[in-house]
């Protein structure tokens, strides 16, 4: 047990397709690598990040929706996977039906904030966002701490990312005045072309140390690896995009201080 304050980490970006949910399971299968005690917890209906680590709830079992409910806990929701410190609070398709819900009830942006205040057993929460703006994301920005977006080194990388930091300061102005930003990882990075490295220097020449060294290769493996219900390290460990996300872990922990949060 850890008995401090878990560091909640929102992995947003409302683009689809640039390596959200991949970098929400394998940077915290890495940090779970690293011992540090992760949960993943999914609040994209996709559940993608679910099924990526192998998890596949029954009809009776508590998930995030239950969570945004107030039907469940976090602590009834969780469950270990195969993946040693790495535990994740599964997301199924209902979850789509949460937004609408959601708008009718008190305190509707607070629900996951609400939810997360009492757990300490983990040194890291990792939320997979859905590719939206929508009342999920929000209830993510405001319960976390900070965000890590995950951008994809294309053509309009920075037009997305644009919008979603105007959606970050309006969550600082109404909603959480702490929200911080991890970091932004490149994602998808072809070192052969030269769009890839134009977008990842001009990401780098707007948000400057905000940007992580490390950046994920365009890599097969970390394609295939959650069609197998594991995260890259547990199913390509020499792989390119495996070493990456291990290097990006690594980065992170030195970033916060060695894990100690900041």
């Amino acid at each position: 047990m850890f008995h401090v304050k878990p560091r909640i980490v929102a992995v947003a970006n409302q683009k689809g397709g640039v390596g959200k949910t991949t970098t929400a399971i394998n940077l915290g299968a890495a940090l779970a690598a690293y011992e540090q005690e992760t949960l993943l917890i999914d609040i994209d209906p996709q559940a993608n990040c679910t099924s990526g680590v192998g998890c596949e709830p029954d009809e009776d079992e508590p998930t995030s929706y239950q969570v945004l409910t107030g039907a469940a806990s976090i602590a009834e929701a969780s469950r270990a996977t195969s993946f040693p410190h790495l535990a994740i609070v599964p997301a199924t398709a209902d979850l789509a039906g949460a937004e609408v819900e959601l708008v009718g009830m008190m305190g509707r942006e607070f629900r996951l904030r609400d939810a997360l205040d009492t757990i300490e057993e983990y040194r890291f929460v990792l939320v997979d966002c859905p590719p939206s703006l929508g009342l999920l994301t929000i209830n993510a920005l405001a319960a976390a701490d900070a965000l890590i977006v995950p951008i994809q080194c294309e053509y309009f990388a920075l037009e997305g990312l644009s919008d979603l930091m105007r959606t970050v300061d309006q969550v600082r102005r109404f909603l959480n005045p702490d929200l911080a930003l991890d970091g932004i990882l490149l994602t998808m990075y072809d070192e052969r072309t030269n769009l890839a490295q134009q977008v990842a220097e001009e990401v780098r020449s707007v948000f400057g140390n905000d940007v992580f060294t490390t950046v994920v290769p365009r890599n097969v493996r970390l394609a295939e690896a959650p069609s197998f219900g594991r995260p890259i390290h547990a199913y390509a460990l020499r792989s390119r995009g495996s070493q990456a996300y291990l290097e990006a872990g690594r980065e992170y922990l030195e970033r916060l201080g060695g894990g100690r949060g900041a």
